[in-house]
């Protein structure tokens, strides 16, 4: 039996938190054991309050005491971590846990060490926000110059990895730089990366999408960061 732990950033997910945890809980699949990790980055819409009331079997929830960013919350949620496999999930309904037997299978076939989920291979997607698009493939096309590897979405929230990944990196980023210097430091080590088409209902910045033009210049200067540094 393997042990996959879902780690979850939370950050002014009100509406929709309750739906994904239960979404998450759902999926079933042989031979593994899942469990939850939701990290709360210091929600200011009753997010925290909500979650401080929950009560759910296989679930640990952790809070910050100021917003500090993904990445940071990330970081806290992998301490966290138990499983030999853990797979990030975004709280924002964008991404779907269905789609975790796809995103697991290269490493429980022992085929991977890391897997990627791209929205860029074929799966069904909602249109729009064609700006955001060629800002994402700018920037993995960038991330593949530095790392040598061939991703088409390296921006993509669904990374899963063993969790021996973790014991040879060392992650320093806050916000959305986590996503290249991840990638970056996974090429390094020489880990086996797999992608997998993936399913995606994108949400736009009315509905409450978070990740602007800002962050994509930090993930430039990220990338350029840890292709020269640790």
């Amino acid at each position: 039996m393997t042990r996959v732990t879902v780690v979850m950033p939370v950050y002014n997910e009100h509406r929709f938190v309750r739906t994904i945890v239960d979404k998450v809980l759902s999926i079933r699949i042989d031979g593994v054991e899942t469990d939850l990790v939701i990290v709360d980055d210091c929600s200011r819409d009753g997010t925290r309050e909500l979650l401080q009331q929950l009560s759910i079997p296989r679930t640990k929830v952790l809070f910050h005491d100021r917003n500090r960013g993904k990445g940071a919350a990330l970081r806290t949620g992998f301490a966290g971590a138990t499983g030999e496999v853990i797979l990030i999930q975004d709280a924002d309904l964008e991404y779907n846990p269905d789609e975790y037997p796809v995103l697991l299978k290269p490493i429980l076939e022992g085929h991977a060490d890391v897997v990627y989920g791209s929205r860029f291979l074929g799966g069904p997607h909602r249109v729009h926000l064609f700006w955001h698009m060629v800002g994402n493939k700018l920037l993995t096309l960038l991330s593949n110059m530095m790392s040598n590897l061939n991703l088409t979405d390296m921006e993509t929230c669904y990374k899963v990895f063993r969790r021996e990944v973790l014991d040879g990196i060392t992650l320093k980023s806050d916000r959305f730089g986590f996503e290249p210097e991840f990638t970056l430091k996974v090429a390094r080590q020489g880990w086996r990366v797999y992608e997998v088409p993936i399913s995606y209902h994108g949400r736009d910045y009315a509905e409450g999408k978070k990740i602007g033009w800002r962050d994509g210049v930090s993930a430039i200067w990220t990338i350029f960061k840890y292709r020269l540094m640790d």
